[in-house]
């Protein structure tokens, strides 16, 4: 027993020590995007924000000759791609999966910058302003969205951390989440469990919704939100995010068609290029590429 008993003190060391050389290695890598020294003094750094010097965020986005292509290729996306975005509107992309429909969110939001070319927020670049000034202008709800292990209250007020509980309960409601909230076992201090395990996926997308309206932001992103759940719950959750989109510069990345009619521009991505854009009225005139993605898709749920 005691040979088997340092055996497995032994396991659990290399075990730890592995784990140790990860979170070493990722918090040892330099980040390829960094503000100016210029910008950090005026705006601060993510540990030293000078909130005092951040101006208020409209929501007008411009596309000013923009080329890109991701660092592990040298195959264009974007080339010479110009595009006004009023603040308030609504941009869908639609594609095939694997298309690169995120590729203009991913510049949008800073994760990565154009080779060439300028993405100008309230006509200022985006370089000239902190990535902390921007991020926290952002509200982006991922097609599975992650809740952490605590209670719906504590996942919400993640949106914005001093928020106060009637603030929570106002969120929730205006994304349609405060009934289904109050019907759990212990409402708002229902434990969501690690990742949200004890949630079904339209309620953690409803929670997901409302902690990305409690942080108000004025630049709003879903990542293909109504993919993952049911017919039953879809209507619900669209609902949410017409309360939540409202007077808010939007992106949506779509995989069903049907809940993007309503977009004030829809751009069909293929192979990474934009091959098409348009209203869908504009779009189903021309016959031609989401035409066809929106007939198959109807088609398809006729046959379900």
């Amino acid at each position: 027993m005691p040979m088997q008993q340092v055996a497995y003190t032994l396991t659990e060391f290399v075990s730890a020590q592995a784990n140790v050389e990860r979170v070493t290695t990722l918090l040892e890598v330099e980040p390829e995007i960094v503000d100016p020294p210029e910008v950090v003094e005026k705006y601060g750094d993510n540990f030293n924000p000078k909130r005092e010097n951040w101006e208020h965020i409209t929501g007008d986005i411009e596309f000013e000759n923009v080329t890109f292509h991701y660092p592990d290729s040298d195959i264009n996306i974007f080339e010479n791609f110009s595009l006004k975005i009023k603040a308030g509107a609504c941009i869908a992309i639609v594609g095939e999966t694997g298309a690169g429909k995120s590729t203009m969110v991913n510049l949008v939001c800073r994760f990565f910058e154009p080779n060439g070319g300028r993405i100008l927020v309230d006509g200022r670049d985006i370089k000239e302003r902190s990535q902390l000034w921007l991020h926290s202008n952002l509200g982006y709800v991922l097609q599975n969205p992650h809740l952490f292990s605590g209670t719906v209250k504590e996942n919400i007020r993640y949106g914005r951390l001093d928020a106060t509980d009637d603030e929570i309960f106002e969120a929730a409601r205006l994304v349609s989440a405060h009934e289904i909230i109050t019907k759990l076992e212990k409402g708002y201090e229902t434990d969501v469990g690690e990742g949200g395990s004890k949630l079904s996926t339209g309620q953690k997308q409803l929670i997901s919704l409302a902690r990305a309206v409690l942080a108000d932001p004025r630049i709003f992103i879903l990542d293909e939100a109504t993919s993952s759940i049911d017919t039953e719950t879809e209507q619900l959750v669209q609902n949410a995010i017409s309360v939540a989109l409202e007077n808010r510069t939007s992106f949506l990345i779509a995989h069903r068609l049907s809940t993007i009619r309503k977009a004030d521009l829809i751009l069909v991505v293929n192979d990474g290029k934009i091959v098409e854009r348009g209203t869908h009225a504009e779009l189903m005139k021309m016959r031609t590429q989401y035409y066809n993605l929106y007939t198959r898709q109807f088609e398809e749920e006729i046959k379900v």
